[in-house]
């Protein structure tokens, strides 16, 4: 059996791959347990400073595989989403998982869109930190228009969060296609690249991030989250927080490398993500 995603590492880049080309990596229950299983790994592999998630082939992610939805063998995924939200309780719901181990990865995570991001597919995308997408790729919320459901895979939280209500509710009521350029131009994503240019954009930025303190980069992660529902005094608060962590351990050797015009060599220490306050 073809192990549904890919998993490489390189100075110290781990890149994960949705291999279902042959469906445009739609998802199934395998697919995105692999994920979850990826990044596992990634946790447990302290040598890894950031992750790429991208699909082989020509799309990104297709969203759910329909045709066995259609067949009868994905029915089961979505009664057991309609039971755990009916109960609030997803924590058993392996779509999920895979969603919470990308937004709680201990390191940055970069999305790569060499094509659609259709469905669930748009969601995956989004839950990764920074996504860069190649000119030709499209950003779809196929859910209501298509498939008479609410947006799931986290796509109700991420799409409002970047967007705004209005262009939200005008992706997932109406279904349109938002190409690549558009989505940079709303916030929606990072960075449009020309095709030819996706890779190497890619890998200068996972490199970057790579250097980066991957204490100091997780915990940017999370102050930028507790923003959206935190007063202003509370956000200063919790900067301080990190701060007191952060600068005895960073702060001379980033000092040093300014003054001495090289850049930081900062040590490989990760912070246990469960342990860092919101």
């Amino acid at each position: 059996m073809t192990n549904p995603v890919l998993y490489e590492v390189a100075a110290g880049v781990a890149t994960l791959t949705l291999n279902r080309p042959e469906r445009l990596n739609a998802m199934t229950p395998e697919l995105m347990g692999g994920i979850t299983a990826a990044f596992d790994r990634v946790r447990a592999d302290e040598s890894v400073r950031a992750v790429v998630l991208t699909g082989a082939g020509r799309g990104f992610c297709a969203g759910a595989d329909l045709t066995a939805v259609a067949e009868g063998s994905g029915t089961e995924r979505a009664n057991d989403a309609a039971a755990s939200s009916a109960q609030g309780d997803q924590t058993m719901d392996v779509y999920n998982n895979a969603l919470r181990a990308i937004h709680d990865a201990p390191v940055p995570t970069i999305a790569r869109i060499n094509g659609a991001a259709a469905g669930g597919g748009l969601g995956l995308a989004l839950a990764c930190d920074i996504t860069i997408a190649a000119r030709s790729a499209f950003f779809v919320a196929t859910f209501g228009p298509r498939l008479g459901i609410v947006p799931d895979m986290g796509a109700t939280w991420s799409v409002p969060r970047l967007v705004g209500r209005a262009r939200a509710l005008g992706m997932e009521l109406l279904g349109e296609r938002i190409d690549a350029t558009r989505a940079e131009q709303w916030g929606l994503i990072w960075r449009t690249v020309d095709d030819e240019r996706l890779d190497t954009e890619v890998d200068a930025i996972a490199a970057q991030l790579a250097r980066m303190s991957p204490a100091a980069a997780l915990r940017i992660r999370r102050t930028a989250d507790a923003a959206l529902n935190n007063s202003f005094s509370d956000q200063l608060d919790l900067e301080m927080v990190h701060q007191g962590v952060l600068i005895p351990r960073n702060m001379r050797e980033g000092a040093l490398a300014f003054t001495e015009k090289r850049e930081p060599a900062f040590d490989g220490r990760r912070d246990d993500p469960s342990e860092i306050s919101d």
